[in-house]
């Protein structure tokens, strides 16, 4: 079987990632490599949401999603964003087709526990990896937006760290990648901010609460834990922007931080 991984990115740092990073894509791709991208967007759809006057909260970090929402997660996700990605990749030469997880059934969802509270949010109840699989045979980039669908044809938006997770798992992926703009969870050591190499997912937990995650890296750190779901024995968080991250993290090991489950 090929060599094949799952990225994860949220829709924002991909917009902002240099021409180089999708020439490493492109020759990964051409070395046998099989990428799988799922994106988010959160910054994008709050941007058009207030553009349209359409009002939005959040529940413990998840977006409440009403019917008017929808249409605009789905119009961001897997229009605007999604299709900026897939001009992105194209663009360095290599092939590349987009699709929501409306497509084929490609995420089925179902209400999350407390969607009383939250609406329209989808926790995946399975992924159609078949679909995925035939896109790699076929040699294109499979760029996933994670918007879901049940039996009955409802929509949901799930969070892109969990449906990235998801895909992972169906595809027997034990290593996922999660493309942010910081090189990874850092320490101060010796006074100096250091990347730490492995964090085991406790570690994270206590590193949180002593101080040593904050800011704007806890939800992006307790994200990569969500993707730690299943067969995912662990997930990378990268820099984009760092040179050769890519081959780095799919070939060699040794950048950004091994977040492991223990």
């Amino acid at each position: 079987m090929k060599e094949r991984f799952v990225m994860k990115c949220g829709g924002s740092t991909l917009a902002a990632l240099p021409a180089s990073f999708f020439e490493e894509l492109k020759s990964l791709q051409e070395s046998g490599v099989r990428p799988v991208i799922v994106h988010g967007g959160g910054p994008a759809i709050s941007d058009t949401l207030g553009k349209l006057g359409i009002e939005t909260g959040f529940v413990n970090g998840l977006r409440v999603t009403t019917e008017a929402v929808l249409d605009v997660v789905e119009m961001v996700l897997a229009g605007t964003i999604n299709k900026e990605i897939v001009r992105k990749i194209q663009g360095s030469g290599a092939r590349a087709l987009g699709l929501s997880g409306i497509d084929g059934k490609l995420i089925e969802a179902r209400p999350v526990p407390n969607s009383s509270e939250i609406g329209f949010v989808g926790e995946v109840t399975g992924v159609n990896a078949e679909v995925i699989e035939g896109i790699m045979a076929m040699d294109y980039i499979p760029v996933l937006a994670p918007v879901g669908i049940d039996d009955a044809g409802q929509r949901y938006n799930i969070n892109a760290d969990t449906a990235a997770g998801a895909v992972a798992s169906h595809l027997g992926v034990e290593r996922m990648i999660v493309v942010t703009d910081v090189p990874g969870i850092m320490r101060r050591i010796d006074g100096e901010l250091q990347v730490l190499p492995v964090v085991t997912v406790e570690e994270i937990e206590a590193m949180i609460e002593s101080g040593d995650i904050y800011g704007g890296m806890i939800p992006k750190v307790r994200a990569a834990v969500q993707c730690i779901t299943g067969r995912v024995r662990e997930v990378v968080i990268v820099s984009g922007s760092e040179p050769g991250v890519l081959t780095k993290a799919v070939r060699e090991g040794g950048v950004g931080t091994r977040i492991v489950q223990g």
